[in-house]
């Protein structure tokens, strides 16, 4: 049987992973503590380890794995911005699952901003309170708007088509697509996207070249009341300017399921804590803010994708030494 320590488990990975793990030949420890320099002894007596989005597979780390003989880092996600892949390069292989389910983070992108706009959240909880005043509840159709999408892979397309659906025009940057073959959305630079969507929706894994793509500077470019929507990776946004946008009036709103310091945050409980994230505390405060705790990919669809795939991957290495989804370190990434 191939060993296989589990970090960062949750009740939701189990539920697919314990389901599935036998038919690989895999057994698997699982441990509720994210995967760190100091955690990763857990591992001993292991072939592999599987990690999540906000682990820490550092250069420290991916050193104590290979000294305790870990031959394999198996990402449960398609991200990989977590993971020192130039430390890894030569000496341990990482594989990942590079889809999963782009409806359930498309469709989850969409409900946020219909929930944001249409003032939804706030709306429950002011009829809970037996309040039926519709004032300062009003948003606007999006049909005939503008969004403009920042990454045109699988869930950026399923998100265009949702759109579409709502008759909005869909307008996309992509540095990697020089060719348009879609027929419904219309390929810009990414100056004019942000000059000329009304909401603006990122899509793309986080780089060295994409960190804080939205700062001070894209935001000036933007509309006056422009919604963003984030999906992806914090990273991709600079916090402070994102609050300096809301509070200036010049954003319209946020819709954010992930956030730029999330890893000491989501998927915990953190409701007794006094000492809490003052920029978090600054987002959650605003009326114009939506947040959900990385959730997007959160269907059973796509729980039980990430875990046929990750436990696929791992027999595949074992067994047949193949590494079909191995992300392999490029220097400008």
């Amino acid at each position: 049987m191939i060993k296989l320590a589990f970090y960062d488990t949750k009740p939701y990975d189990k539920i697919w992973f314990d389901k599935y793990c036998e038919e690989f030949g895999i057994k698997i420890k699982y441990y509720d503590v994210k995967l760190s320099e100091e955690t990763a002894v857990l591992a001993r007596d292991c072939d592999c380890v599987c990690t999540f989005v906000n682990d820490d597979v550092s250069k420290a780390t991916i050193e104590r794995l290979l000294f305790k003989k870990i031959k394999l880092i198996a990402l449960r996600c398609a991200g990989y911005n977590n993971v020192d892949l130039k430390a890894a390069k030569d000496k341990i292989t990482v594989v990942r699952v590079p889809e999963y389910s782009p409806y359930a983070v498309a469709e989850h992108g969409m409900g946020m901003i219909l929930c944001l706009n249409r003032k939804l959240h706030r709306a429950y909880i002011r009829t809970r309170d037996f309040n039926f005043s519709l004032v300062r509840m009003t948003g606007f159709d999006l049909n005939g708007k503008t969004v403009g999408i920042i990454g045109i892979g699988k869930i950026g397309k399923v998100f265009a088509d949702i759109c579409s659906g709502f008759g909005m025009k869909v307008i996309a940057y992509d540095p990697f697509i020089k060719e348009n073959k879609f027929k419904n959305i219309e390929l810009v630079s990414f100056d004019e996207l942000c000059q000329r969507a009304d909401i603006i929706s990122l899509h793309c894994p986080l780089t060295k070249d994409n960190h804080h793509l939205i700062n001070i500077d894209a935001i000036n470019k933007m509309k006056d009341g422009v919604f963003i929507l984030n999906t992806s990776r914090g990273g991709l946004i600079n916090s402070d300017s994102l609050i300096d946008g809301l509070k200036s009036g010049k954003i319209g709103g946020a819709a954010l399921d992930v956030y730029e310091e999330e890893s000491d945050l989501f998927f915990e409980d953190m409701s007794g804590e006094t000492d809490r994230d003052e920029k978090m505390a600054t987002l959650l405060s605003m009326p114009n803010v939506l947040i959900t705790s990385h959730q997007a990919f959160l269907t059973n669809e796509a729980l039980e994708n990430i875990a046929l795939v990750t436990l696929k991957n791992i027999k595949n290495f074992f067994e047949n030494n193949e590494a079909e989804n191995e992300v392999i370190y490029k220097e400008n990434i």
